[in-house]
């Protein structure tokens, strides 16, 4: 249903409105206005857009992997979440095309918890696959427990504050994601040598992270997302964030940290730089 927003000359927004309208009623305003948020910032401009939906178009091939791997991952995952975390969070979990908003993403929809999964950036990504889309999933999932189970999202003053808050809970969820897997060094990142290059840089990583806090903000991060380079590498963060709250778990328990606020995790963050 989702490809009926493409016509003979590309993607068309009035199709895809038809579409979303009768697929999702009520996503809309939530994605147009993701989408304005991010045009005021003067990162990305509408053509950008346009290229990446014109671009999954194209990528039916991928984009029907990817469905596959969404129905694959889903079927049993509930079971296999609370087999390993005692509980399981609540939510709706929606394989979509969207306004390149996020491959994935947490929000509220029709008064619940929902994990939005834009296909057009899965197909951008080329996170197509069964591990791709068991990482993914997961990943928002493990947002999805700290909200349910403890304390996700806080409001800073200081970007200094928001970024290490930010550092803290993909960490978080980057954890959940590999306790889900089974694995403690998977990453859904890890793409021609991603992994081994940030193993090689932790402690540059590390560094630079601490002294760019001081004066970087959400707009100019170098190290959160695919489109920012650390180096020439994109998600670093993700690394960097996992072996923080890796280094944490040592001493506490996972029900136990998603409920710690920002004091404590300067503590921790301090402690993890010494």
């Amino acid at each position: 249903m989702a490809l009926t927003s493409y016509g003979d000359s590309g993607f068309s927004f009035e199709r895809w409105k038809n579409y979303i309208d009768s697929a999702l009623p009520g996503l809309f305003p939530i994605l147009a206005e993701d989408v304005k948020d991010v045009l005021r910032t003067g990162e990305f401009s509408e053509e950008d857009y346009l290229a990446a939906l014109n671009m999954a178009g194209q990528n039916r091939d991928c984009l029907e992997a990817a469905h596959d791997s969404f129905a694959r991952v889903t079927n049993g995952l509930d079971g296999i979440i609370t087999e390993r975390f005692g509980k399981s969070p609540d939510a709706d979990v929606i394989f979509y095309l969207g306004l390149c908003n996020g491959a994935g993403w947490v929000t509220e929809y029709r008064g619940k918890t929902a994990i939005l999964l834009g296909m057009e950036k899965i197909a951008e990504l080329n996170w197509c696959g069964v591990g791709d889309m068991y990482g993914l999933i997961c990943h928002e999932l493990g947002h999805v427990y700290q909200k349910q189970y403890g304390i996700l999202n806080r409001s800073f003053d200081k970007s200094e504050d928001s970024l290490l808050w930010q550092l803290f809970t993909e960490g978080v969820a980057m954890c959940f994601e590999q306790t889900a897997a089974g694995d403690p060094e998977f990453y859904h990142q890890d793409k021609n040598g991603w992994k081994e290059w940030c193993d090689g840089h932790f402690e540059q990583i590390k560094s630079d992270f601490a002294s760019d806090l001081k004066t970087m903000t959400p707009a100019d991060q170098c190290y959160f997302g695919d489109w920012v380079s650390y180096n020439g590498r994109g998600d670093v963060g993700y690394y960097l964030s996992c072996r923080f709250v890796r280094y944490i778990l040592s001493d506490y328990g996972f029900d136990e940290i998603i409920g710690f606020d920002i004091d404590r995790a300067k503590e921790l963050f301090e402690r993890f730089m010494r």
